[in-house]
């Protein structure tokens, strides 16, 4: 009696191939949640317990609609992050535009030995990867900060104070940053609004040189990027606040916690989890600082303690008009963000037996 209701539920339930993976992801959610490889008899109640609770068979017609849905999205970023690989042939050629690229001598790995064996470019590259850490590691010990700025304004009452604050904290992202460097020049250049102010206030004799110094470059930079994306950074925090079940505060207030007790033992730890994915996210991206913000702030003062490896990558290819030793460069930096990538996905489903990819 026993073996035909089980055979009914079988029969019943019909997996076809998008069902069988849903199954099969249950699997293994299940194994990295035991933190082992589960048994025959484990994975066949696993399984019978997936289709039971609601793996059904998809409609092949209806499938095809999602597909389509999803169509657009792949095509672009086939486009644009795929295509663009092919151009990372010209690390191979000699290239001199604008001879064509076949019509080059090719070099194999010439320009890759320059960068290990040439001592001045090793100096550069040295300065170029300093730069690139410590701006990377300055946003990572920073990033806990839109946390925070999420929660203060969750806990402001008054709503319209609440929306002028996140209004004006997230524009600033929508800004590009060659209007963010002309409000600094404005502002901060040596004949600029602020040293015009102290000089006529006789609290400074000559004007402080804020952009032409390379003086605490990595802060001002830092500055200057929290400025114009902590609003929007904590965007998806204040959408994660937002989701926390009413039901964990009451609780809270039933044992007796205060407002403060509830951020620190409700909020937060319902905060951790999307945290820790983009903080795990900023770290396999660290050699990714982007390149507008040091491109339009960099002068012949601070070049050397702003120039990232973005940056450094478009001087050279651009400026210096060495297309192939640039390529070559944005190359490495690729494969090497990859093996971020991997590295950090294997180190999360170790610490939380969950990827991030």
């Amino acid at each position: 009696m026993q073996t035909s209701s089980s055979t009914e539920v079988d029969e019943t339930v019909g997996m076809d191939g998008g069902a069988e993976a849903v199954v099969g992801r249950e699997v293994e959610a299940a194994e990295d949640a035991a933190g082992k490889k589960l048994t025959r008899k484990e994975r066949r109640e696993v399984k019978k317990a997936a289709k039971m609770i609601g793996a059904q068979p998809i409609d092949k017609k209806h499938a095809f609609k999602l597909w389509l849905y999803v169509a657009p999205l792949l095509v672009l970023v086939f486009l644009f992050s795929y295509v663009p690989l092919f151009g990372w042939i010209y690390a191979f050629y000699d290239y001199q535009p604008p001879i064509p690229l076949f019509e080059s001598k090719f070099v194999g790995l010439q320009w890759f030995e320059m960068m290990v064996q040439n001592p001045a470019q090793l100096r550069t590259i040295g300065q170029v990867l300093l730069n690139t850490f410590a701006m990377s590691g300055l946003n990572i010990l920073t990033s806990f900060l839109p946390v925070i700025f999420a929660i203060a304004l969750n806990e402001i009452r008054a709503k319209w104070f609440k929306n002028l604050i996140q209004t004006l904290t997230t524009l600033p992202n929508f800004i590009s940053w060659v209007l963010v460097y002309s409000i600094a020049f404005a502002m901060f250049s040596s004949s600029g609004m602020v040293n015009e102010l102290l000089m006529n206030m006789h609290l400074i004799s000559e004007p402080i040189k804020f952009l032409d110094s390379p003086d605490q470059v990595w802060l001002k930079m830092l500055l200057w990027n929290l400025w114009k994306g902590l609003g929007w950074g904590s965007i998806m925090y204040l959408a994660g606040i937002a989701g926390i079940d009413p039901e964990l505060y009451e609780a809270a207030q039933v044992d007796g916690a205060n407002r403060f007790q509830q951020i620190i033992h409700v909020t937060i730890p319902q905060l951790m989890p999307t945290y820790f994915v983009l903080l795990m996210l900023s770290i396999s991206n660290f050699l990714n600082n982007g390149m507008d913000q040091y491109y339009v702030f960099q002068n012949a003062f601070n070049q050397k303690w702003i120039q990232v490896l973005d940056l450094y990558v478009y001087n050279v290819g651009m400026g210096q008009n060495s297309l192939s030793l640039g390529t070559a460069i944005s190359m490495l930096k690729s494969l090497v963000s990859v093996g971020l990538l991997l590295l950090v996905n294997w180190l999360s489903k170790r610490t939380r037996g969950v990827g991030i990819v």
